[in-house]
């Protein structure tokens, strides 16, 4: 029976980050992947490495930590996971969006944050496909981009050689406990148990079926996100672009509401755009909730182009080559699950990050690291990360 002071489950950019913190720290790690690295969700999203999307405090404090880290893989990693930092740019349509991002970059900006307002001139000076009725925007100089399944690639390749041992195409059948309630072994689809005193459950949409193993309810359900792959073509826009109304919807007024289609709200659709390093662009967003279904819809297809040509009308000229959709790892506070679990002893979660999870693997990677070998990382998490903060039956 083999011994290992960690076993990491799911082989997305959450179990490879944590993974390699925690090899890297010197343990004797296994990480367990039921298909391919970046098998799941880490295979079917775009690469955010973002503040734009944060809430003032604590949630922009993680994500800025996190970027921070990024830039050190960037320099350390020998596989090339994309990294690129553009920036990103809101797209303000009317006066009252206008007035909420100036207090939502007040804000941010009081906190240290490089963001500013951009005025008309300056937005189209930057952009000057977008359509000529955008009144303004918001310009975050951080934000940053990366292909998810590289950086997968790369965090796990550089564990392998801190001594990091992967059971791909490998699926979990039991956690055994001891009398106590603490971490026993991992037992393996084969039989083969993996003694060890430590389980981090890393399989985001997945991470209740390995909760079951141990008693554990963990409110985690999946939620759908499709996005549009355009052809290759000239450079339509030069960084991540995102209109500023549908977060107000997501962190603003309950009571605001977007001038469009019913249809469009109905299927969570909002206009996301990012350039890739291959000189075509993905469209997004849509968040569904319909299971673990990742079929593509032609209405939620239809929703995302009418979207972009809204915002890009020189989009309708451009071919799109395929469409994906992925499972988002939704929890209700929108705030992932970074914790042990109080009364299994050696149980660690870090999965719940819907769509977040690529900007904070690294962070949580280290989150997992200080938690499991006691160090002293100076992370910003004050706030509750707890599994504990969120109501579950326990045993």
């Amino acid at each position: 029976m083999n011994k290992f002071d960690a076993v990491v489950i799911g082989g997305g950019v959450i179990g490879s980050s944590v993974s390699y913190y925690l090899t890297k720290s010197g343990l004797n790690v296994a990480l367990i992947e039921k298909g391919d690295i970046a098998f799941g969700t880490s295979s079917s999203c775009d690469g955010n490495v973002l503040i734009h999307d944060k809430q003032p405090g604590f949630d922009t404090d993680l994500a800025f930590a996190s970027q921070q880290l990024f830039k050190e893989l960037d320099d350390v990693l020998e596989y090339d996971f994309e990294y690129t930092q553009k920036g990103s740019i809101y797209i303000i349509e009317s006066e009252e969006e206008k007035a909420v991002a100036e207090e939502y970059v007040e804000q941010q900006v009081a906190d240290g944050y490089p963001m500013r307002m951009m005025s008309y001139e300056e937005v189209h000076e930057d952009e000057p496909f977008l359509a000529e009725d955008i009144i303004a925007g918001v310009e975050i100089d951080c934000d940053a981009s990366v292909y998810p399944m590289a950086l997968a690639y790369a965090l796990t390749e550089a564990g392998q050689k801190n001594g990091l041992k992967i059971y791909d195409h490998t699926e979990v059948k039991n956690i055994k406990l001891n009398k106590n309630k603490s971490v026993k072994a991992v037992v393996l689809e084969s039989g083969e148990e993996l003694k060890t005193d430590n389980v981090v459950n890393c399989a985001g949409v997945w991470a209740p079926e390995i909760g079951e193993m141990v008693g554990i309810d963990i409110p985690i359900k999946p939620r759908q996100g499709q996005i549009l792959v355009a052809e290759k073509t000239f450079p339509v826009g030069k960084r991540k672009i995102v209109e500023f109304g549908y977060m107000m919807a997501k962190f603003g007024d309950e009571n605001y509401k977007r001038d469009v289609d019913p249809k469009l709200d109905e299927l969570g659709i909002a206009f996301v755009f990012e350039p890739t390093q291959a000189n075509n662009f993905l469209i997004g967003s849509s968040r569904n909730f319909c299971g673990f279904d990742t079929s593509v819809s032609i209405d939620v297809m239809r929703g995302l182009a009418q979207r972009a040509v809204r915002f890009f009308p020189i989009m309708k000229d451009i071919n799109v080559t395929r469409a994906y959709a992925g499972l988002r790892p939704y929890v209700p506070d929108h705030f992932p699950i970074v914790s042990e679990v109080t009364e299994i002893s050696g149980f660690y979660i870090a999965a719940g990050h819907e769509g977040d999870g690529i900007g904070l693997a690294p962070i949580t990677g280290k989150i997992i690291e200080n938690m499991i070998t006691g160090l002293d990382l100076n992370l910003p998490v004050d706030f509750d990360l707890s599994f504990e903060r969120l109501n579950f039956n326990r045993f």
